[in-house]
C-alpha cells in the first residue's frame, strides 16, 4: 500500500509556524549593552525589565520590570519619575536586596538623600563583574558583587544568579543570592531587609493617615495619605492576612495585587524552604514597600523570637526568592501561587 507524503507534508507546513510563534514568544533574551552599565532581558521580543548596575548608585537593582501585559509595575522615582509618583523614600528603587545592620553598616537605606558627612554610616554594593549571560527558553544572568564601607573595604562578596522565564502567561524571576563573609559579620535583627521591592503608585494600598517612619538613625520619611482613586492595591499571604494586616507576619509566599490600566496586576514572592528563618517575616508596607526580611525576628514578633544572623570569615549563606509577575482579568489564584512555590 502506497501513502501520499502529500498530508504529511502538509501538516508539517501548518504546524511548523505555529511551533516557531510559540518558541519565539517564550524566547528569553539576554543582553548586556555595549559601553553601558546594564543588562536588558527581553521576552518574546518584548521588554521584560534591566538589570542596572552604576556606580553612580548605591547597589545594583532591576528596573522597570514589566507585566505580561506591557504595564510597569515599578514606581518610577528616583530612576525615572512619573506623573503622581510619591518621593519618599529614595532608596526604593525597583527590585533589590540588602540589609540595614551589616557590621554596623546600613545598606539598606543609603541613597543621594544622605548628606556627604554621614555617609561613612552607610554601605554600598558595588557590582564587580557581569559573569554570564545567557539567553533561551530561560535567560540567565550571573554577576559578582562586594558590599563595602565607604572607603571600599570588603565585608561580603556577593554572587547572584537571575534566572528569568515565563510559565503559564506568568513572568518568573527566580533569585539566587549567595553572601559569603570576607571577615567576621554579624547582621543582627533589624526591620529593613532583605528583599525589596516598590512598586508602581496605582498598585499600593490606600493609605488612610498622614505618618511618620523613622530609621535607626532618626531619620524621618513623611507618607502622606492617599488623595486619588487610582490606588487599589492589596496583600495577601499563603497564611491568609490580608491588607495592612500582612505587615510583620510569616508566610512562604505574599501575594500584591490591584488594578492598572484596566488589568489586574499580581505581584507574589515565594519564600524557600531552605532560606534561613523560612518562613520570612513580611516587611510588607502599604505606601508601596514589598519586602521579605527573614533576618528581622526580633522587630516582627516584637521580642519574642531573635535571629542574630552572623557569619564567621569564609562562611556562605543562600537566600533563594521566586518573584511571580502575572496580568489579566483576576487575580492570581491561590492555587497557581502554591503549584508556583512547589515547583521552585
Amino acid at each position: 500500500m502506497r501513502i501520499s507524503a502529500k498530508p504529511i507534508l502538509f501538516s508539517i507546513l501548518v504546524t511548523l509556524p505555529c511551533f516557531l510563534m510559540a518558541q519565539s514568544r517564550n524566547h528569553v533574551v539576554v543582553k548586556q549593552e555595549a559601553g553601558k552599565q546594564k543588562v536588558s532581558i527581553t521576552i518574546g521580543g518584548k521588554p521584560f525589565t534591566d538589570f542596572v548596575f552604576t556606580d553612580t548608585m548605591e547597589k545594583p537593582f532591576l528596573y522597570p520590570i514589566y507585566a505580561p501585559d506591557g504595564q510597569t509595575i515599578t514606581r518610577g522615582f528616583p530612576w525615572n519619575p512619573q506623573p503622581n509618583d510619591p518621593t519618599d523614600h529614595p532608596h526604593h528603587i525597583g527590585l533589590w536586596f540588602n540589609y540595614e545592620k551589616v557590621n554596623g553598616l546600613d545598606f539598606w537605606n543609603n541613597s543621594f538623600a544622605i548628606a556627604a558627612d554621614k555617609k561613612k554610616q552607610y554601605g554600598w554594593i558595588r557590582t564587580e563583574k557581569i559573569l554570564e549571560t545567557e539567553s533561551g527558553k530561560q535567560g540567565k544572568l550571573v554577576y559578582l558583587a562586594d558590599w563595602t564601607d565607604q572607603q571600599k573595604l570588603v565585608l561580603l562578596q556577593e554572587k547572584t544568579t537571575y534566572i528569568f522565564s515565563e510559565i503559564d502567561n506568568s513572568r518568573i524571576i527566580d533569585r539566587v543570592t549567595e553572601l559569603t563573609a570576607v571577615q567576621n559579620v554579624t547582621m543582627p535583627d533589624a526591620k529593613d531587609g532583605v528583599l525589596g521591592l516598590r512598586v508602581a503608585h496605582e498598585l499600593e494600598l490606600p493609605v488612610q493617615e498622614t505618618k511618620e517612619y523613622k530609621d535607626d538613625k532618626g531619620n524621618i520619611t513623611k507618607v502622606s495619605a492617599t488623595k486619588d482613586a487610582s490606588v487599589t492595591g492589596n496583600y495577601l499571604t499563603s497564611q491568609g492576612k490580608q491588607g495592612d494586616a500582612a505587615w510583620g507576619t510569616r508566610g512562604n509566599w505574599c501575594l500584591m495585587y490591584g488594578k492598572k490600566g484596566g488589568d489586574t496586576i499580581s505581584i507574589a514572592i515565594i519564600d524557600h524552604p531552605k532560606n534561613p528563618g523560612y518562613p520570612t517575616y513580611w516587611h510588607a508596607r502599604n505606601y508601596g514597600l514589598f519586602a521579605a526580611n527573614p533576618l528581622g525576628q526580633r522587630i516582627f514578633s516584637e521580642g519574642k523570637e531573635n535571629m542574630n544572623f552572623h557569619l564567621q570569615k569564609g562562611q556562605t549563606v543562600t537566600f533563594r526568592y521566586r518573584i511571580v509577575i502575572a496580568s489579566g482579568k483576576q487575580r492570581l489564584p491561590n492555587s497557581s501561587i502554591d503549584a508556583l512555590a512547589t515547583g521552585f
